[in-house]
Formats: structure tokens, C-alpha cells, sequence
């Protein structure tokens, strides 16, 4: 059985939270989708070619039909021709989304976590807060925790806390609406606060 690490206010070993089973059995392909999906969302979508017709220009024929010897032309915008439109180039109208229904959202998020939990990364503190709104006491939390890069996940965000974590490079804080599947795998580590542990592992 996997278990999360709880920690205490000094971000110190307390004990340990149990994964639930519905966690453990989630099916590793759903995070694969969903991290598919995430990433296609992302796409710009901003490549876009004109073709022959789209070109200004190009209105009279440039040289003769017959008789100069050369292949025959009917537009200087032709893909032929250098200025003219492109064959085939990419569009901007093109749909990149790829649908994912909620139960499978639920079970990527559930084997990211998991995955953490199993890899003794995944931990469970009773409060993220920053009372100062310095950086340098969110910084000292992240030494103290002793991990390359977090996740840190918050029911709500105050201000204070928001300003202290923000400039940070090596973390990223989130209220528990914004936690995904795709957050939860792209960190090394997770630290969850224990109200937002409790909502997640209410269904089991």
C-alpha cells in the first residue's frame, strides 16, 4: 500500500496518509491522454499560409503561351514562383482539441498522484501559508522541504501567500480547482494541504 508523507508545520516528517485503493488502480493510459490532450490545447494555432488565390497580384498572364520555348504560365502566383502562394501549407483553422470525459480526468490525476505517493514525493501539510508575503520565507519552506521542484496546492490562495511564491523559478502554487493530471506528473514533487487531500480522497 502507498502512502503519502504528512508533514508538520516545520515541513518535518509527522507520519504517514494511505493512497486509497481507487488511486493505485488507476490506469496509467488515462494520464496519457489527458497530458495529450493538455499539450494540444496549448497549440497556438497560429501558422497560417495563403494559397494561389489569397497572393495580391498575379492578374496578367507573365509571358506568352507559345513561342519562347519555356513551359507555359498563367500566374506569377503560381507555388511555381517565388512570392507566390503556397500548396498544402499549414492553416490556421485547423481543431487540435482532443476530447477527455471527466472520469478519465479523475483517473489521470489519481495515478499522477499516486505515482508520486509510490515514489515517496507526494506530501500532505496542514496549512501552505506565508503570512509575510516574502519570498524569502517562501524559498525557506521549499530548502526546507529538500525537493528539486513543487507543486504546492492550496484550497484558496490568499494574497500574501500568492506574492510570496510567485517569483520563485522552482515552485508553482494552485488553488485546489487547478489541480489536473498534467500538473501533478510535470512536478517532481506534491504538496497538498489536508482539507484539499480530504475532498480528494472523499470518493475513495
Amino acid at each position: 500500500m502507498s502512502t503519502a508523507v504528512v508533514l508538520n508545520e516545520n515541513l518535518e516528517k509527522a507520519g504517514d496518509a494511505e493512497v486509497p485503493a481507487s488511486f493505485l488502480e488507476a490506469s496509467a493510459h488515462n494520464l496519457y491522454l489527458y497530458v495529450k490532450s493538455y499539450q494540444a490545447a496549448l497549440r497556438a494555432n497560429t501558422a497560417h499560409s495563403k494559397n494561389r488565390s489569397a497572393v495580391s497580384g498575379g492578374g496578367k498572364k507573365p509571358w506568352s503561351q507559345k513561342g519562347r520555348g519555356g513551359a507555359r504560365a498563367g500566374s506569377i502566383r503560381s507555388p511555381l514562383f517565388v512570392g507566390g502562394g503556397a500548396a498544402f501549407g499549414p492553416k490556421a483553422n485547423r481543431n487540435y482539441d482532443q476530447k477527455v470525459n471527466k472520469k478519465q480526468k479523475k483517473l489521470a490525476l489519481k495515478h499522477a498522484l499516486a505515482e508520486k505517493a509510490a515514489n515517496g514525493k507526494l506530501f500532505i501539510v496542514d496549512n501552505i501559508e506565508v503570512a509575510s508575503g516574502k519570498t524569502k520565507d517562501a524559498a525557506a519552506m521549499m530548502k526546507k522541504l529538500g525537493e528539486r521542484d513543487a507543486l504546492w496546492v492550496k484550497s484558496l490562495i490568499d494574497d500574501k501567500t500568492y506574492m510570496a511564491f510567485r517569483n520563485l523559478p522552482n515552485c508553482y502554487l494552485i488553488e485546489e480547482n487547478e489541480l489536473n493530471g498534467y500538473l501533478a506528473a510535470a512536478y517532481h514533487a506534491v504538496v497538498i494541504e489536508k482539507a484539499v487531500w480530504e475532498n480528494l480522497t472523499k470518493e475513495g
